[in-house]
């Protein structure tokens, strides 16, 4: 019998610790098809929620944020890298990568979520591959209303949404929500609400842990 369970999916859209751990969570769910039936649900979380609006190269950035020098920050982008490729996801890592502001980001994937999980999800997705894969700026207006399309929304809503600030005091709630929870760190994905995973975590992690849950929760 096919058990439900709800995810709930903390993170950023400029985390690639977020990424590595929806792509592993979705082939896990994808491996464990027939046994589970998900619903994911995402909530935001800013790593960088003073970045001006015109961003900063991820490099100095890290450099300044965790103490390291370049050739730190390098190795830990060729291992992000590979945990990427082998669940099928590019990173595409630059010297003029930047950090963006992602609140903006954040109001339309709060507004997705109420078009449908399906649409979130597919917003979200977009935007992390945006971010990663091609080096776009989460917050730029027409990118998010092209994203938007693309996962099956109304582009012209997007940019109403966009330009009206709508969302703002409920993603803020949402946020402050979260960290009085303990949330400290992305990704943090909680099932049922009561089972906590933190971290890119692998695969078979994932199905190991979804797994217990149902078993508990049956």
């Amino acid at each position: 019998m096919t058990q439900s369970l709800k995810i709930d999916f903390v993170s950023d859209v400029v985390c690639p610790w977020c990424a590595i751990g929806l792509h592993a969570l979705l082939q896990a769910l994808r491996q464990l098809e027939g046994e589970v039936s998900a619903t994911i649900r995402f909530h935001p979380f800013e790593l960088t929620p003073e970045m001006p609006a015109e961003g900063e190269l991820v490099i100095p950035y890290l450099c300044r944020k965790y103490g390291m020098d370049e050739s730190q920050v390098a190795r830990n982008q060729a291992y992000i890298t590979e945990r990427g490729a082998e669940l099928g996801f590019r990173f595409d890592f630059r010297t003029d990568s930047k950090k963006w502001n992602t609140f903006d980001a954040h109001r339309l994937l709060h507004w997705a979520a109420e078009q449908g999980a399906d649409k979130q999800l597919a917003l979200k997705l977009g935007l992390l591959e945006a971010y990663f894969s091609h080096n776009e700026n989460p917050g730029d207006r027409a990118l998010l209303c092209r994203l938007a399309e693309q996962a099956g929304l109304d582009a012209t809503a997007a940019g109403e949404v966009y330009d009206s600030g709508r969302y703002t005091d409920e993603v803020l709630s949402e946020e402050q929500l979260w960290v009085r929870q303990g949330v400290s760190s992305v990704p943090t994905i909680l099932f049922n609400e009561r089972y906590a995973v933190s971290g890119g975590q692998p695969v078979t992690t994932f199905i190991g842990v979804i797994r217990e849950v149902i078993a508990k929760s049956s």
